[in-house]
């Protein structure tokens, strides 16, 4: 039968939102730098996120194992840096797959939420930190509960995922937060990996060959 109700008007203007988004995490990445050293951040030097980057990467490079949990698209974000992980030749799990062990004091727990308040992720830092497990979160907000129980908290300057007011994201729904997990997690891969000496080919034969 021929189709006789009216069309939708065509979307146009996809690039000018890719480019959008490509300037937002552009200037997350700027305000993620440590600011000039002066007498008035001085005191501040040891928390600025620049050192707590390198920190996360550390601790994933000394853990034992290494468990992943977050929540929805930031999930799977981390679900991707497992992966890159795994391919490094790390030991990681994804927390919920039915094969992931407990954790203990000699593992690391790398969790994102963009409130820092989700209930279960909460849970699980306070159980990784009750074991004596290093717990390194990702969020916006440094006062929740997700921060204080941390270990390393690496603070990005992303809306909460409720945050509709536009000024920091013009993305719905912790857009920016979400893709920035994802970019800091390649980066952190990214930096291993040439600190590391492993060459791509040597990587490759970890790479999934059941699909």
């Amino acid at each position: 039968m021929a189709r006789t109700e009216p069309l939708h008007p065509p979307v146009a203007g996809v690039l000018s939102s890719l480019q959008t988004i490509l300037a937002e995490n552009t200037a997350l990445s700027a305000r993620l730098a440590p600011p000039a050293h002066t007498a008035e951040n001085s005191a501040d030097a040891a928390n600025l996120n620049a050192d707590n980057l390198d920190a996360v990467a550390d601790s994933l490079r000394t853990a034992d194992r290494i468990f992943v949990l977050g929540a929805g698209r930031s999930g799977l974000a981390l679900q991707m840096t497992a992966m890159r992980l795994m391919h490094l030749g790390l030991r990681v799990h994804v927390v919920g797959d039915v094969t992931t062990p407990a954790i203990t004091a000699t593992d690391v727990l790398l969790v994102a939420s963009g409130s820092g308040s989700t209930a279960g992720i909460v849970r699980a830092a306070e159980t990784a930190h009750d074991v004596g497990a290093t717990v390194l979160a990702l969020t916006t907000a440094a006062s929740s509960p997700l921060a204080g129980l941390a270990d390393v908290t690496v603070l990005v300057p992303a809306a909460e995922k409720q945050d509709h007011g536009g000024t920091r994201s013009q993305q719905y729904s912790g857009g920016l937060f979400e893709q920035a997990v994802l970019l800091l997690g390649d980066a952190v891969f990214h930096t291993l990996w040439h600190a590391s000496g492993i060459s791509a080919a040597e990587l490759w034969p970890r790479h999934a060959n059941l699909e």
